[in-house]
């Protein structure tokens, strides 16, 4: 009996050692807790403690800027180096508050210094997830609970382990602390997550960074200009302000949350560091106050303004994108189409010259044997049937348009011998070069053209005009093509309108238009990309149309 409760107990040890190994692997793991100690996280914690000091020193209850610096700190660095930021700070508040435990009390010195840090950070690790989702809205819920919550905390312990002042906790002096600590994360946060997000954001130009530059020059000569005014010229100085807070803004529209970040910061930093104030710590001025109010809400509606424009803007580049996907899918199928036809139109030809081969032996034949007339007459049938052939080869895929353009293609193929057997459709006029385009959207508008004729003379009455003018306008070229009633006292039918939207659609899609029904006509634009035009050199399509576009 002994010897199994000898060998049960250290099991119950070994299990035990076993739950505290997994769970410092679960700390490690999703903490980054590690017990050693390196050289960069020991020089971390003494720069940001340097950092923390230089800050204070710069600072007044009501424009505190260590609080922007530690939020800032913790975006900045990873979670894993975290325990030495928040080391660096007890190491300033240890030096600067240790010959206060005499006159505040030990418990104080230690809890109001080391619960800030640990705190701010808890509130930082609970959104990284929403700001690393592309948000940076989320940081002005960052801004406002930290500021909350610290100075909750300072203001509590100062009434629970200080009953000799608990006249000096009010709710002036909340107001007080929450907009200086919101202030001052204002000035370096969104700076700290702008930086830290450069590489997912657009890459900005020289433009950007010297506008960008400008903007802050004049906003500071403005802050200094307002500093240098007299203290009862208070229209001139609300004035000068006002006129920073529209830069501010202009700088927010024009670059969205980039623009806002960073005016909002130099915004805040100029207008606390040239406000009055004594500067002494704990010092109030009510004037200062009063425009430290109106900072906070300017700063929080301008980074909305600016976290908006960027999700918009963001979106629309999605849509855009997409949106030129589509068209390049659409374009290339369109190209994979006329490849088939062209070969498919070969093919026909080559049949049609055999069939041709055939009877000038068969009419040669009947020569030899005396059948003069039966021979002539087998020629001339044959000749007509061979061009009714040939013309309905171009209408499969117009050969012609590989070598002397779209407007030649158009006027000598069976195109123009069908629509002249109508007797509906006025003579076309066309304007401009067609062989500066590229070979696909030559193709596209001829079918384009075709296809707006045939919906045209099937849903509507009397005749029709055609016009077609090739032109370019910077990096753009394209065409225009129209199709309209002679009559202009007519209107198009719904029923012609909903065709032509749906035939002509997806070709303009693929070129950058869209068909338009206006009064009596059809408007067709389709536009690409300027490139230099290519002779045709061979019978492939992928010889004369760039690999990029197919």
């Amino acid at each position: 009996m002994s010897k199994l409760r000898r060998a049960v107990v250290p099991a119950r040890g070994h299990h035990r050692g076993k739950g505290v190994y997994v769970q410092r692997e679960w700390l490690k793991k999703e903490f980054h807790l590690n017990l050693r100690i390196s050289s960069s996280g020991v020089l971390l914690a003494l720069v940001y403690a340097m950092v923390f000091w230089a800050t204070r020193q710069m600072s007044v209850d009501q424009f505190y800027l260590p609080a922007g610096l530690r939020v800032a700190a913790l975006l900045l660095c990873p979670p894993r180096t975290w325990p030495y930021l928040i080391v660096g700070e007890w190491a300033f508040f240890a030096q600067a508050r240790f010959h206060l435990i005499d006159q505040y009390g030990l418990a104080w010195v230690v809890l109001a210094s080391a619960l800030l840090m640990p705190t701010v950070a808890a509130i930082v690790y609970l959104h990284r997830r929403r700001l690393a989702a592309g948000n940076p809205a989320w940081l002005l819920s960052i801004a406002a609970l930290s500021a909350v919550a610290i100075t909750a905390l300072n203001q509590g312990l100062a009434y629970l382990l200080m009953p000799t002042l608990h006249d000096a906790v009010s709710w002036m002096g909340v107001a007080k602390y929450i907009i200086g600590d919101y202030l001052g994360i204002l000035i370096f946060a969104p700076a700290a997550l702008l930086w830290k997000h450069r590489h997912h954001l657009p890459r900005p130009t020289a433009g950007t960074g010297m506008m960008a530059v400008a903007t802050l020059t004049v906003i500071g000569v403005l802050g200094v200009t307002a500093m240098q005014l007299p203290a009862d010229d208070l229209l001139a100085k609300s004035s000068v302000r006002i006129a920073m807070l529209l830069l501010a803004a202009a700088l927010t529209c024009m670059y969205g949350w980039r623009g806002a970040a960073i005016s909002v910061a130099g915004l805040n930093l100029t207008i606390g560091l040239t406000l009055e104030s004594s500067g002494l710590p704990g010092s109030f001025d009510p004037v200062a106050f009063m425009a430290q109010q109106v900072l906070a809400v300017t700063g929080t509606a301008l980074l909305l303004l600016g976290s908006t424009i960027s999700r918009y803007y963001r979106q629309f580049n999605a849509h855009d994108r997409l949106g030129r996907q589509a068209a390049s899918l659409v374009r290339t199928a369109h190209l994979a189409s006329e490849e088939s036809r062209r070969e498919q139109a070969l093919r026909m030809q080559t049949i049609g010259e055999d069939i041709d081969r055939s009877l000038q032996m068969a009419a040669d034949l009947l020569k030899q044997r005396g059948y003069l007339a039966p021979a002539m007459d087998m020629l001339r049938r044959g000749a007509s049937q061979s061009r009714l052939f040939r013309e309905q080869i171009s209408m499969v895929y117009p050969s012609d348009i590989e070598y002397a353009g779209l407007y030649v293609a158009l006027q000598s193929g069976g195109v123009a011998g069908a629509w002249d057997a109508t007797d509906r459709v006025a003579r076309p006029r066309f304007s401009g070069d067609p062989c500066q385009l590229s070979l696909g959207l030559q193709l596209a508008a001829y079918r384009s053209l075709v296809d707006a004729v045939g919906v045209m003379l099937k849903h509507e009455s009397g005749f029709l005009r055609v016009r077609a003018h090739c032109g370019r306008r910077g990096d753009s070229q394209g065409i225009v093509i129209t199709v309209a009633l002679l009559d202009p006292q007519r209107t198009l039918t719904a029923q012609t309108v909903a065709r032509a939207n749906e035939v002509l659609g997806g070709r303009a899609l693929a070129y950058g238009g869209n068909p338009r029904c206006r009064r009596n006509r059809l408007r067709l634009v389709l536009v690409e990309t300027r490139q230099p035009y290519r002779v045709p050199s061979g019978l492939s399509i992928d010889q004369i149309t760039p690999r990029a576009v197919l």
